[in-house]
Order: structure tokens, then C-alpha cells, then sequence
């Protein structure tokens, strides 16, 4: 698609450039982090340009005030290639004393011990950081955006349509946010994520682990995290269907912080709150991607193979709820969590935002039944909230692939994917 699709990250990023002298902004490679970055520079050092790149990386080792001297904000595409520019942004924020200098990009932490050997400060009080993930349905236009979760944390009622079939989402699902997928005829559209996926396991894996690996390991690992999306699976039973006898604990490890690095995973994290019962609340994360198209390239689905298996259909679309709502929950200042406890109380998805508000949601394809029933747990859940210590949830709602966003009369919100916007 030629013309900028608004991201999210534009008023995040024009926020953190006005509170900051330098802003690093992190993410999977092709989430489209220098397009949008490109938008908020007056100039730009490409450092994984192959015409220049030798060039900069000396640059910046001899001299690097002569490459950070450029109009601000300066962008500095992968900046990870030269790891010493860290310290050097840094100390040039320092001496200029003001905001909205530098932006950094990157796509791979620089975790060698090479790499940490160069940085010598963490950037605090000078470079903040926010990431970036491949694009919600609002923001690739196939969300209606009728419904916003800043209205819902208002407090407002909803009632909107979204003429969307759940063919529509497996494709989404499968075709993914990548920037380059989107107003793609379908097919074109679709092969961007085995495209992906096969240059992360042939190449990109590489940059991020240290040492050697197999590419017949990688592959088993990636279709076992697959296989546990939106489940809490520990990483033993995870290993376990790689094949434990031949995958060790610490290379599992390895190559489990490796994906972590170059942003692949990204688990979700569970929630905490005060609660009235003396059940014992589960601690381990939701296993994700950043982006669910990841775990169908890896499998060989396509849309058809997941109507044709909706168990694993709902889990997937799962996985892509939690990609939108972390995006949206970045918006509103906000963290995307879940919440599991013995008792058998759940939230698939809680927003927890800076000022102590919340939204507590489940997620199902639509089936009544299932509605229902997610209500039910949702109304549980929140008069076990202990209010003497947190606030009330702002709100209650189920995602569902459905037609229709609609409030029940026991105030619980029943919304479409495909309606909602930050």
C-alpha cells in the first residue's frame, strides 16, 4: 500500500518526544517502526543501509559527534549495528539539554557481551522507550473503530455493527499486521508471513542468540509455541513436545530469550489485584506472539483450516485480540494482562491503565452459550475485587467475532474485533 496508514504509535511517539532527548523504539523487524519514525525526523542514518553502513559504523567508532550532529530529531535506524552510539546519544542529550533529539530504532537487543561490554549507562533521564507491534485491525482499516475502549472506560453504553464473517477473521488472523500484507490482493497478502517466518528461522534468528543453532530445533520450538498460543503451557511442557530428550533446558532457554529479543514472543503477563477470596492466583503468562499469523506461517494454516477447527480457531483469535488490545492499552497509558486463579475465575484480557482503572474482558468466537457463560465469570470475578483496597472495574466485556456490539442487561459489553479502536 503506498499511502501511511495512521499508527497508534504516531501520538505515542510525538508524546515521548516532547518529554525526552532521545526515544529508542523497539519491535519484530517489518512492524513498520522506521516508516513511522521516518514521519517524525528532519533527518535520518540508515545504519543497515548497504551503501553506507560501513561508513556510519566507522563513523560513529571514531567520531560519532559528527554522525549525531545532523537536524533533530535525528532517526537512527537499527542502532543496535554499533552498539557505542547508545553512550554517545546519551551524552549528547546531556550536553544539549533538551528534548525530542534523537529517535532510535531497533529490531534486536543488543545483548551480546560485546554489545555490553560498549554500553556503559542506561539511558535513564534521557532516552525512553516504547514498542512498537505489527498493525491492529483499525489501524490496516478493517475495524470499523464504532466502538472506542476509552469510551467504555467512561463509563458509556455501546451499541455499533461490524459486517465482518468469521472467514474474515481467519484470514486477518492468518494474514497478519504486517505493513506490507496490508490492501495486498489475498494470496499476496497471505505468503507475507511465511515470509517472515522463513527469514526469521533461516536468518534473523542468527543475530540474537549467541553461538550456533540448529534450524530443524528452531522450527520444532516455533510450531510447539504454536501449538500453546493463548494458553498458560509452563516452557517444560513446551520443550516436552519439541522433544526434551534432545532438547535441553538451557538451549530451550537460549533460544526461548533469543525470540524474546528479536520481539517474536511476547507473552503476556498475569495480574495481581486485591481479591476478597483466599484463592491462589496463577502467575504464569499467556504464551503469545506479536503477531498470531507467526504460529499459522510456522503450522501451514491457512483460513480454511482454522473454520474447519474452531477449538483452535478460538485460541487464535485470541491471540490476535491480545495484539490489539496491548496496542489500544498503550494508547490510553495502559498495560494488557490476564488472570486465571484456582478458583476457576478468569479474565482472557485485563487493561490495567496508569491511573489505577481497569476493564476486565473475555474472549470467545460468539457462540451464545459461550457468552453466557464468559459473563457469568466476569460477574464473579469482579465482586471478588476487594474495592477497599483497588477501584471497581471501569467495565466488563466480551470480544467476540459476532456482528453486533451490544450492552446485556447485566451491564456486561458484548463487542465485535472488528469494532474496536483505542
Amino acid at each position: 500500500m503506498d499511502r501511511y496508514l495512521p499508527r497508534v504509535a504516531d501520538n505515542i511517539l510525538s508524546f515521548k518526544l516532547r518529554s525526552k532527548g532521545a526515544v529508542l523504539v523497539e519491535g519484530a523487524k517489518w512492524c513498520g517502526k522506521s516508516t513511522t519514525c521516518m514521519r517524525q525526523a528532519k533527518s535520518i542514518v540508515m545504519m543497515q543501509d548497504t551503501e553506507t553502513r560501513e561508513q556510519y559504523i566507522a563513523l560513529a567508532y571514531t567520531d560519532a559527534s559528527v554522525l549525531l550532529a545532523k537536524e533533530p530529531p535525528l532517526l537512527i535506524d537499527e542502532w543496535q549495528e554499533a552498539p557505542i552510539l547508545w553512550d554517545a546519544v546519551r551524552n549528547e542529550v546531556d550536553k544539549r539539554c533538551k528534548f525530542g533529539q534523537f529517535i532510535l530504532t531497533g529490531s534486536v537487543s543488543p545483548v551480546s557481551d560485546a554489545a555490553k561490554d560498549e554500553i556503559h549507562h542506561s539511558g535513564i533521564g534521557r532516552i525512553t522507550t516504547m514498542t512498537m507491534k505489527p498493525m491492529t485491525l483499525y489501524e490496516s482499516e478493517d475495524s470499523y473503530g464504532n466502538v472506542s475502549l476509552g469510551d467504555l472506560f467512561a463509563g458509556k453504553s455501546v451499541a455499533a455493527a461490524a459486517e465482518k464473517s468469521l472467514y474474515d477473521y481467519a484470514y486477518y488472523l492468518c494474514r497478519g499486521g504486517w505493513p506490507s500484507a496490508i490492501g495486498q490482493e489475498k494470496e499476496i497478502a497471505l505468503e507475507q508471513a511465511y515470509d517472515y517466518y522463513e527469514q526469521l528461522v533461516r536468518t534473523d534468528f542468527a543475530k540474537a542468540l549467541e553461538g550456533s543453532y540448529s534450524q530443524d530445533t528452531l522450527e520444532r520450538l516455533m510450531r510447539s509455541y504454536s501449538r500453546h498460543l493463548s494458553t498458560s503451557a509452563t516452557k517444560a511442557l513446551i520443550r516436552k513436545n519439541v522433544g526434551a530428550d534432545t532438547f535441553s533446558e538451557k538451549t530451550f532457554d537460549r533460544y526461548y530469550d533469543a525470540l524474546k529479543k528479536l520481539f517474536v514472543i511476547d507473552d503476556v503477563p498475569a495480574w495481581n489485584p486485591n481479591i476478597r477470596s483466599k484463592a491462589r492466583i496463577q502467575t504464569s503468562p499467556t504464551r503469545q506472539f506479536c503477531d498470531p499469523s507467526i504460529a499459522t506461517a510456522a503450522l501451514g494454516l491457512g483460513p480454511q483450516d482454522l473454520i474447519d477447527d474452531l477449538k483452535t480457531f478460538g485460541l487464535y483469535f485470541e491471540a490476535l485480540c491480545d495484539r490489539d488490545l496491548s496496542v489500544y492499552a498503550s494508547a490510553l497509558n495502559g498495560r494488557l494482562y490476564h488472570y486465571r486463579d484456582s478458583n476457576g475465575l478468569e479474565a482472557d484480557a485485563v487493561i490495567h491503565l496508569r491511573n489505577g482503572s481497569y476493564g476486565l474482558i473475555e474472549i470467545k468466537l460468539g457462540r451464545q452459550s459461550d457468552i453466557d457463560t464468559a459473563a457469568e465469570h466476569l460477574l464473579a470475578l469482579s465482586q471478588n475485587i476487594d474495592t477497599e483496597y483497588m477501584k471497581k472495574p471501569s467495565f466488563l466485556m466480551i470480544i467476540t467475532a459476532k456482528n453486533a456490539a451490544y450492552t446485556r442487561k447485566d451491564g456486561v459489553h458484548v463487542v465485535p474485533l472488528a469494532c474496536l479502536k483505542p
